[in-house]
């Protein structure tokens, strides 16, 4: 490929499909106290849903640094790409876009390097990345490729729920779901991460409710061009894809675990669904 795609480890993609499209993940922090960890690399999503469980202290995150980016364009240039498209979670949601942005700027002239805020997170980035890889892999060019992600940006929609909001108040993620901090403590908040920040979609009584409230969410969309559903270990997870159903609008169809970047703010048991409607 004479473009090559790069993103980081909030886009919850499998290993497999990492490897399938050879696109290059730069990995965010994770902490838990005094001990730092390099996502995906020394903790897995099962092994970071283990130490949450165990641990009276929520996480952290943190932003790669520049120098991490510059790395990986410079690798990618150096094996012979002619441009690279490196496609970020929210801008609105973290620093990461903007330290792939100091290094592209540092590689000006040296790289050619696109960075593309996604507006997305988690399964929503992933759809993103993949449609990028797939581009690249058809042989279309950086031009392309980026205008083709602007527009695809404004077509994937993502949804959740979660089972407190506490995680996204401590993190400081919480955005336009603040008003829900005063629901009553059953309250499962139903939330709309569609436009790259947080806000409420609605909210039900039971974790039950909150399932049905997510899948009815996807049937009404109609067809689809593509639905990827991501968890926070949630153990009630097959009973949320077997409620999806199996029409062909359904599919095709991946489940991936939410990964300790975004399960640090979203909490365990959340649940998400991001889909591209069909045209």
């Amino acid at each position: 490929m004479t473009v090559r795609i790069v993103t980081d480890s909030s886009c919850d993609l499998s290993a497999a499909e990492i490897e399938r499209h050879q696109i290059t993940v730069v990995p965010l922090s994770i902490r838990f106290g005094d001990e730092e960890f390099t996502d995906g690399e020394g903790l897995s999503a099962a092994g970071f849903y283990e130490m949450m469980a165990a641990s009276d202290e929520l996480p952290s995150t943190a932003a790669p640094a520049p120098g991490a980016f510059e790395a990986a364009f410079r690798e990618l240039a150096e094996a012979g790409a002619e441009a690279v498209v490196c496609v970020n979670l929210s801008f609105a949601l973290s620093a990461t876009g903007e330290s792939a942005q100091a290094a592209a700027r540092a590689l000006e002239g040296e790289v050619d390097v696109r960075v593309v805020d996604s507006g997305k997170v988690s399964a929503g980035l992933g759809l993103m990345v993949k449609a990028a890889a797939e581009a690249a892999e058809a042989g279309h060019g950086a031009d392309e490729i980026e205008a083709a992600l602007e527009e695809l940006r404004d077509r994937v929609v993502i949804y959740a729920v979660v089972d407190t909001l506490e995680n996204l108040k401590r993190g400081g993620r919480i955005g336009a779901a603040q008003a829900l901090l005063g629901s009553a403590l059953s309250i499962k908040p139903c939330l709309d991460l569609t436009s790259g920040v947080v806000k409420e979609a609605g909210k039900q009584r039971t974790r039950g409710k909150a399932r049905s409230w997510l899948a009815k969410q996807v049937a009404e969309a109609g067809a689809l061009e593509h639905l990827a559903v991501a968890h926070g270990a949630a153990d009630d997870i097959d009973a949320f894809v077997s409620s999806l159903g199996s029409e062909p609008a359904h599919n095709p169809l991946s489940v991936t675990l939410v990964g300790p970047v975004v399960g640090t703010h979203a909490g365990p048991g959340v649940i998400a669904v991001a889909y591209i409607p069909a045209p």
